[in-house]
């Protein structure tokens, strides 16, 4: 049992639970991103539904074989994830070893994962089914295709795997497609009614399984509509909600809920997990600037329209001089993005330094000084934007947002704008560190204080709030999103 979740010690309790027939109706995996606890919950759905009671992983009953390829009618998945970056390394992995049965299934798997988004019983009576129905059956065409091309590229040749090359790339093309054009940032509230219908029904095998990824990302209607489904449960239904932030669930929902707590992994545990399960030996990672939080950015799972960045502990506390490595595994996932960390950063410098130089032009021009905050702004980004090729900074958003958008290949896959506005932020909270160091005196290393949030930091943040809520939650374009965004900071900033 969860032979596939490495370094996780909640998999001992859960084995624990079901040994004992203890195992709760309503449970709650907590932890951090790749941390594994999306994975252990679709393991427990395959091992509650095992018609052999082994649980084993390579166990062979019709009910753990569609458990394994996510096709089993008693397992129903929902929730807001991004699925990029585990689609594009698992596509490498199996590209790296199509012989292989278990990279195929990984590959499959990482694909049908966004697909049980848009089940049929998510989506019935969905005015939007009709105009992702084409995405939805591409897709679904092509994973059963992947058979067929398993012992003819096997020889690696040239001509063999030129079909198969261009089978992968088409599902990762339209799987990133789908998840962008069909995907929103919170759990509508008619899909967890049609959810709960579901629940009622009979199993057709031993049990049911509802998973809810990221489930504090509710609405507050969603959220009672949740909790009415943990009041009433059937008998035969196991609901596991998996979180980041636990304590932003209601104490109602979480008093309904078994807890198993899923920790940050060690670094020799994540390199173990990417040479297992996605069959890299020698994992590079592509951008070591993927997932650095140096500026105490907290970018994943967090709830839509509430970026956070803070600005900024004691510049001379050990914590800023040594910052804090992203987990590794899900830095070799996010190197897979088409679009690398390092551009997006130095776009974001580019896109900071032209907004504070239209401030100071519009500043100029009601004959006032220019604030030091929007100077030191544009001396910390500018030459960022430079150096990497992007040229001086703009006063005209026009321009600014077509680059941005031409280098970030139009935003297209949906995890890459929240994490440029996250570096957005980050622009703004280390110039503000920066100037902090030069006007502080000296003061002992061991002194701690929190610098208050500054109106000129709480504008760019709540700005950068609304456009990925306008994107992330209103599907709006982030072409115009971006506009609005640029006339908006330069305003605000220079009216402080």
């Amino acid at each position: 049992m969860f032979e596939n979740v490495l370094g996780q010690s909640a998999t001992g309790q859960l084995i624990d639970d079901i040994r004992a027939n203890t195992l709760s109706q309503a449970m709650l995996f907590s932890g951090p991103p790749a941390s594994g606890k999306g994975t252990a919950a679709l393991e427990l759905g395959r091992v509650v539904s095992c018609e052999l009671h082994s649980g084993r992983w390579n166990c062979g009953c019709p009910a753990c074989t569609r458990h394994r390829l996510l096709i089993h009618p008693d397992l129903l998945i929902m929730g807001r994830k991004n699925f990029s970056a585990e689609i594009a390394a698992s596509a490498g992995a199996f590209l790296r070893e199509i012989a292989s049965s278990s990279c195929r299934i990984l590959f499959i798997r990482s694909v049908r994962k966004l697909l049980a988004r848009f089940s049929p019983v998510l989506l019935e009576d969905d005015p939007k089914a009709a105009k992702i129905a084409p995405l939805v059956n591409s897709l679904e065409e092509d994973l059963d295709e992947l058979d067929s091309y398993i012992n003819t590229a096997s020889d690696n040749t040239p001509e063999k795997r030129e079909p198969l090359d261009k089978l992968v790339e088409g599902i990762k093309k339209d799987a990133f497609k789908l998840q962008s054009e069909g995907m929103g940032d919170t759990v509508p509230i008619a899909q967890l009614r049609r959810a709960a219908f579901w629940c009622r029904l009979a199993p057709s095998g031993r049990e049911k399984l509802l998973v809810i990824e990221n489930a504090d990302h509710m609405q507050e209607e969603g959220r009672n509509s949740l909790l009415k489904l943990l009041e009433e449960p059937s008998t035969r239904l196991r609901i596991v909600l998996t979180s980041a932030r636990p304590g932003s669930l209601l104490p109602t929902i979480l008093s309904r809920l078994r807890p198993y707590r899923f920790n940050s992994r060690g670094a020799d545990v994540e390199a173990e997990v990417i040479k297992r399960v996605f069959r890299d030996k020698s994992p590079g990672i592509r951008d070591q600037g993927i997932g650095n939080r140096d500026s105490g950015l907290q970018s994943e799972d967090k709830q839509p329209g509430h970026l956070t960045a803070t600005p900024i502990l004691n510049p001379h506390a050990n914590s800023l001089a040594t910052p804090v490595p992203s987990i590794r595994l899900e830095a070799y996932l996010d190197s897979f993005l088409p679009v690398s960390a390092a551009t997006l950063k130095a776009l974001a410098s580019y896109f900071t330094a032209s907004v504070a130089y239209k401030s100071a032009l519009l500043i100029k021009r009601n004959a006032r000084s220019i604030s030091d905050e929007v100077i030191l702004l544009g001396q910390y980004c500018a030459p960022k934007a430079e150096e990497a090729g992007l040229g001086r900074p703009k006063g005209d958003s026009g321009p600014v947002v077509a680059l941005v958008l031409e280098k970030a290949e139009k935003f297209e896959v949906r995890s890459l704008f929240p994490r440029f506005l996250n570096f957005l932020l980050e622009q703004v909270s280390e110039s503000l560190r920066q100037s902090l160091r030069q006007s502080l005196p000296q003061s002992p290393p061991h002194s701690s204080f929190l610098i208050p949030h500054s109106s000129f930091f709480e504008i760019w943040t709540e700005c950068c709030n609304w456009a990925e809520s306008a994107v992330g939650t209103y599907n709006l374009r982030p072409g115009p999103v971006l506009e609005k965004l640029f006339t908006d900071l330069s305003r605000r900033m220079a009216e402080l």
